[in-house]
């Protein structure tokens, strides 16, 4: 048996809606460029740059409702909802019919962005680490089962925050 000089880091994960299981992540992987409205608004072109894929470590995985300090080093902080699509099973280069079967879940999750960063690293054409794979840069709700939600063909995902209370809603319609 080994021995760690540190203690491992905890596993990251989400919560399950109306049970007390969790979901283990072990990678995120994010798709850029695949909102043709936000591609031009970001100042490119959706016609002639398709989307691309990027990661966040596992650990920048934040439950909703957290209380987020501001990260460092940046003056431009943003975030993007998102649909989250939880997977429940190996894919790798797989047809649009096997990977619906490969979803286990959905969240609504909040993808942050440290805008000035991801300048520079553009800029210099570098990696846009430091810009989005920070701590709490990956917040999601609890996740639905998609036996639950139902096929997501069509839909909303709205973020709405009041006084003392916030919310994320995955409505399938």
């Amino acid at each position: 048996m080994s021995s760690y000089i540190f203690p491992p880091a905890a596993q990251p994960c989400v919560a399950v809606r109306g049970t007390d299981q969790r979901y283990a992540v072990a990678r995120i992987f994010c798709v850029g460029r695949n909102y043709a409205a936000h591609a031009r608004e970001m100042g490119g072109d959706p016609s002639r740059e398709p989307p691309f894929y990027f990661t966040k470590p596992a650990n920048a995985l934040t439950p909703w409702g957290s209380t987020l300090a501001y990260p460092p080093a940046t003056k431009d902080y943003h975030y993007e909802m998102e649909l989250v699509i939880a997977i429940g099973a190996p894919v790798f280069k797989v047809t649009p019919e096997v990977a619906r079967v490969a979803v286990w879940g959905y969240a609504a999750g909040l993808d942050m962005t440290r805008r000035d960063l991801q300048a520079e690293a553009k800029k210099a054409g570098r990696p846009w680490d430091t810009a989005k794979g920070f701590e709490a840069s990956a917040i999601i709700t609890e996740l639905v089962r998609a036996s639950d939600a139902g096929p997501m063909t069509a839909g909303a995902i709205t973020l709405a925050s009041m006084a003392l209370k916030s919310s994320a809603v995955i409505w399938p319609t």
